[in-house]
């Protein structure tokens, strides 16, 4: 059993996707921290400040005074059930910015390689024409007139 865990574990395919998924962790934490960091501040400023993670709807206050409370912890705390769609909001403009980051990052290798096999022909292309082209090797038939020719002036 040993031996085909080891099989298992360290074959190519789960070695790659075990980085994989640690480099999938580390983007994602660079993906939160630009939308957190940035792009949510940029639509608050936008909207006049509101904060999409706190927009939420309280379900069951079956006449109960709400306008006192204004956090989603506040509401919970009061025993309210509530709908957080600021979350969901948020979780969507998420979504489509680790979308539109892995699109970016993705077309920017392809340019990259893009780039590199245009080099690489091109550099093919000089090395081939700076290269004198052989001239023609002669025939079995030019070579013994040759040595004919040359036996002839002895």
């Amino acid at each position: 059993m040993w031996e085909k865990f080891k099989k298992f574990a360290f074959k190519g395919n789960v070695v790659d996707m075990a980085v994989g998924v640690v480099v999938g962790g580390a983007f994602g934490k660079i993906v939160t921290s630009l939308v957190n960091d940035l792009i949510t501040p940029l639509i608050s400023l936008a909207t006049g400040g509101a904060n999409f993670s706190e927009l939420f709807v309280i379900l069951n206050a079956n006449g109960a005074d709400t306008a006192a409370i204004k956090t989603i912890e506040a509401a919970k705390e009061a025993g309210f059930a509530t709908l957080n769609y600021g979350n969901f909001i948020q979780t969507v403009i998420d979504f489509f910015i680790i979308a539109l980051s892995i699109f970016m990052f993705v077309s920017l290798i392809q340019k990259a390689r893009d780039i590199s096999e245009a080099k690489k022909k091109a550099e093919e292309e000089v090395a081939n024409a700076a290269a004198p082209a052989e001239p023609p090797k002669p025939t079995a038939e030019e070579l013994l007139a040759e040595i004919r020719d040359l036996l002839k002036k002895d």
